[in-house]
């Protein structure tokens, strides 16, 4: 499980500015859809790499640290809880053969409802992993967003679409010069 992933509301919001950005221009004649130069007029989009930035960020390292501890907890809890139903079917898959076909049916139905059980408690043990990282990283991530925001707001930018994150999977090539990570970088510096 990675760390740092790529907020579902940041992914929502650059789907919304996209989506806004075309109806405006399906009403206006074609524009460039490219990074452009301060000045050049035209659309500005901005590139950052969020996870780099992340990770350079006073506090990540303790944040993750405490983030592992917890993540190494909940899976020493599932894999005793997933041993302990393994061996539950180890021993009915031992003894099945001796058992009358009633008590086959009572032994499977048990087994059925413990291993309904087994993903209950799997998922929970995921979501309280989950619901402490975005604890942990809330912070962090909202100071980003905040310098993120002022950035493109200075530098016109309609949007700044995040190089990590999945939702940037089908950008093939841009302009290295529309990459603002560095930008970020030394903003958050000079904030500390």
């Amino acid at each position: 499980m990675s760390f740092v992933r790529c907020s579902a509301a940041v992914v929502f919001a650059a789907t919304v500015v996209v989506a806004g950005t075309a109806r405006a221009q399906a009403t206006k004649p074609p524009a460039s859809a490219v990074a452009t130069p301060a000045g050049a007029g035209g659309t500005r989009v901005g590139f950052i790499n969020s996870a780099a930035l992340l990770k350079g960020m006073p506090g990540y390292a303790q944040a993750e640290s405490l983030f592992t501890k917890d993540a190494e907890v909940a899976n020493g809890e599932a894999q005793k809880l997933r041993a302990a139903f393994d061996s539950a079917v180890a021993t009915y898959q031992q003894s099945q053969t001796m058992m009358t076909p009633t008590s086959r049916t009572a032994k499977e139905k048990e087994l059925q409802v413990r291993q309904d059980s087994l993903q209950t408690k799997l998922q929970q043990l995921q979501t309280r992993v989950q619901t402490k990282e975005r604890e942990l990283l809330a912070p962090l991530q909202e100071r980003l967003r905040a310098i993120i925001d002022g950035i493109r707001a200075e530098g016109n930018y309609v949007m700044i679409v995040d190089l990590g994150s999945d939702a940037s999977a089908n950008i093939i090539s841009y302009d290295k010069s529309a990459d603002i990570t560095l930008r970020v970088a030394q903003r958050l510096s000079q904030q500390n």
